[in-house]
């Protein structure tokens, strides 16, 4: 039996599950396009393996998701087509521009993900306590990704704070977008 929702128009408590794995799912999904834009562009140069590293745990935070979805038979997000583009697009794009744009992608793409992650973690109950777990784990690996930006000069890029704040608001955009359709 679901809980009703506490206002209404508010999610039902299982609804509030599902959009978090339907969001998160979706998110990984983005990141790992934009690591692959990135690639496209980076792929021959000595940032190539690090930027492969995070690619690499992305897929697992992808991997982890999508058996959620499966598992607790929640709709995807009917945007993935339109984040496949788009997030090979802004990893290529901030590339294109060099390696400290393509990092200043990373550090505003990893800050808006742990505000997001940090925000879901304190409205999950007690009984989704692995769900808690395991993003928090990923929060970690987001938090790392961020750091490695900042250690690879990402503020140094011209118009960081400019570039930066575009990539947050579309960021959070694309949460408020996947969570609900």
């Amino acid at each position: 039996m679901t809980q009703p929702a506490a206002m209404p128009g508010e999610p039902t408590a299982a609804e509030d599950i599902a959009r978090i794995i339907r969001v998160d799912h979706a998110g990984e999904y983005g990141a790992k396009r934009i690591y692959q834009g990135q690639l496209a562009v980076l792929g021959k140069t000595d940032k190539a393996e690090m930027i492969r590293h995070m690619q690499e745990q992305e897929q697992v935070h992808l991997d982890t998701f999508a058996a959620l979805i499966a598992k607790r038979r929640v709709r995807p997000t009917v945007l993935i087509p339109f984040w496949h583009v788009a997030g090979f697009a802004l990893g290529a794009i901030t590339a294109a521009m060099g390696t400290r744009a393509a990092m200043a992608c990373t550090v505003a793409v990893e800050e808006a993900i742990d505000e997001h992650y940090a925000a879901q973690t304190a409205r999950l109950p007690d009984s989704e306590a692995a769900l808690r777990d395991t993003i928090e784990v990923f929060r970690a690996e987001e938090l790392e990704h961020r750091d490695i930006g900042l250690a690879n000069e990402a503020e140094l890029t011209p118009g960081y704070r400019v570039l930066s704040g575009l990539i947050k608001a579309g960021c959070r955009i694309a949460i408020a977008a996947s969570e609900r359709i």
